[in-house]
């Protein structure tokens, strides 16, 4: 006993012995009773026409038939497409914002050249007066 006393004596925590803390009781499995009733008796609480899971994102509804999502409008949307058209769209953007970028740039551009326009256009007329 002495021995096995010794065998677990923890040096680091100042030599207390190791206790481990009892494990508390499990709750019960379910806390519903539905699992207790017959078939007639659930038809009854529940109806028996559950219908496809459904959902609403943003203001497109999905449904869940024959394991696809379908959208309201009857198009089926599979991951991979949907993967797809998230990278294509994202692909669009980066092109959208470029586009604006070299828009700005012109524009840019467009005003230098026009101001050194004004400026050479008004320095002749002065040159003509003079």
């Amino acid at each position: 006993m002495e021995d096995i006393k010794k065998s677990l004596r923890m040096p680091l925590f100042g030599g207390n012995t190791f206790s481990p803390k009892k494990i508390p009781a499990r709750k019960a499995a379910s806390l519903s009773s539905l699992h207790t009733l017959d078939r007639s008796t659930r038809e009854i609480e529940l109806g028996t026409d559950y219908g496809p899971p459904s959902m609403k994102i943003g203001s497109q509804t999905l449904k869940f038939e024959a394991g696809e999502w379908i959208t309201e409008s009857g198009g089926t949307v599979s991951n991979k497409e949907m993967q797809k058209l998230k990278k294509r769209n994202t692909q669009l953007e980066e092109e959208n914002n470029l586009l604006k970028l070299k828009i700005e740039l012109l524009m840019d551009m467009l005003t230098e050249t026009t101001v050194q326009y004004h400026l050479i256009q008004k320095e002749m007329e002065e040159v003509k007066l003079h």
